[in-house]
């Protein structure tokens, strides 16, 4: 009977124990984020940045490799033709950076092939400069996010000491989770925006050398057509 009796009131604590219990609400990405104090608005500042320059990068690094197959027999034909004009009005109405280095060499026809060489790789640097255009913008953030996120960090970490230095001898950990929470949130804030604009980052590095692959082919092509007898 007492065992029973024991038993009852056991069960009963343990019901009283778990609906007086609070319940933990799930955590939201946003609740998240504004945790994470003032550090997260450059964050995120610094992440619309880099989504708007990949975006702008990979639309006009693409446009600027399409090439146009014909494009080179053309200006074959044009020259062995003595159209010189025509081919030059071909590479004007070709926007890509292969067509403006071709069209310095077409205007330079008939001087020695180093000149024409040295015009082709002078017009070949601005177009490579046109195409790196802001991408070190996105090297710097992939860096500078993960330290601006450290900081927070830091931030975070000296609040928890300061209200623990504050509280004395009643000292509960409300009392610190504020400050952790600040410190843990702006770390992985960081890390993310400097882990999404480095891979940005690198993939347009990668499309740029397809350019610049593109660029030295046509102009070896180009220089091995002035060269050709007749």
């Amino acid at each position: 009977m007492q065992g029973t009796l024991g038993g009852d009131t056991a069960a009963n604590m343990a019901q009283v124990l778990t609906e007086t219990a609070p319940v933990q609400e799930p955590l939201s990405v946003l609740d998240m984020a504004m945790k994470g104090g003032w550090i997260m608005i450059p964050l995120l500042i610094l992440s619309i940045i880099a989504v708007y320059i990949f975006i702008e990068r990979i639309f006009a690094i693409s446009k600027a490799g399409k090439e146009d197959k014909n494009f080179m027999n053309n200006i074959r034909d044009y020259i062995m033709s003595g159209k010189i004009d025509s081919a030059k009005e071909l590479c004007r109405r070709t926007d890509t950076p292969v067509a403006h280095m071709i069209e310095k060499g077409v205007s330079r026809i008939g001087r020695p092939l180093d000149d024409i060489s040295a015009a082709i790789e002078n017009v070949a640097k601005l177009e490579i400069y046109k195409l790196e255009n802001k991408m070190a913008l996105l090297a710097t953030i992939s860096g500078a996010a993960p330290m601006l996120g450290f900081l927070g960090t830091v931030i975070g970490m000296i609040k928890s000491l300061y209200n623990m230095a504050g509280a004395g001898d009643n000292i509960v950990i409300s009392t610190l989770a504020g400050g952790i929470y600040e410190a843990m949130v702006t770390t992985v804030g960081g890390l993310i925006v400097g882990i999404i604009a480095y891979v940005c980052y690198n993939l347009l590095v990668a499309q740029v050398e397809k350019v610049i692959h593109k660029m030295e082919a046509r102009t070896i092509e180009f220089l091995d057509l002035l060269n050709e007898p007749g």
